[in-house]
């Protein structure tokens, strides 16, 4: 059995779920989102918290059991609080800028990168080097942050281009003299 598919989803006050052909529902201050649940996968709404189980304990199911009360999480998780990622850009002369909603990157190309954000997440700037990915959905939050890290992925000789806050890059020594 999964330990993380064992553990009830607790739901926080202002969220509502509803779950309704094994698709879970949730309605919270930040909005509305919700996830299919595949059908093999039993879930139960006790009080404040959603439980996932699974009816026979094959390896198919135990597979599913721990992403699908992931899922469920992330839902909730996400009506209530959000998600967010920071990336931050090194290199001379590297930097971001926003054009309305949109992200301008000038990351060491001949040309300055255009980033569109997609319905449900923002995209703000800091201090020209600091950009910060934020909404409801993790998958899409995630995602557009692998895609505007994939402009220019840090190197590892001296460290430039666009990574996560808390990434380590590892670093390579260059030529040696002779």
């Amino acid at each position: 059995m999964s330990r993380v598919g064992k553990a009830p989803v607790d739901i926080p006050d202002g969220v509502q779920v509803t779950i309704e052909n094994n698709r879970v529902t949730a309605k919270g201050p930040k909005g509305e989102l919700q996830v299919d649940i595949r059908p093999e996968i039993i879930l139960k709404k006790e009080d404040a918290s959603i439980k996932v189980e699974i009816p026979a304990d094959t390896k198919q199911n135990r597979a599913l059991h721990g992403l699908s009360r992931t899922l469920v999480y992330n839902v909730v998780q996400g009506v209530s609080e959000g998600f967010e990622k920071k990336l931050q850009i090194e290199g001379v002369g590297f930097r971001a800028e926003m054009k309305g909603k949109k992200i301008l990157l000038n990351i060491g190309y001949s040309h300055p990168i255009l980033v569109v954000p997609p319905e449900g997440v923002t995209i703000s700037v800091e201090k020209d080097t600091l950009i910060t990915v934020s909404g409801i959905d993790k998958e899409l939050v995630g995602q557009l942050a692998a895609k505007i890290r994939a402009c220019r992925k840090p190197e590892p000789y001296k460290g430039k281009g666009i990574r996560y806050i808390d990434e380590v890059v590892k670093r390579k020594a260059g030529k040696a003299a002779a």
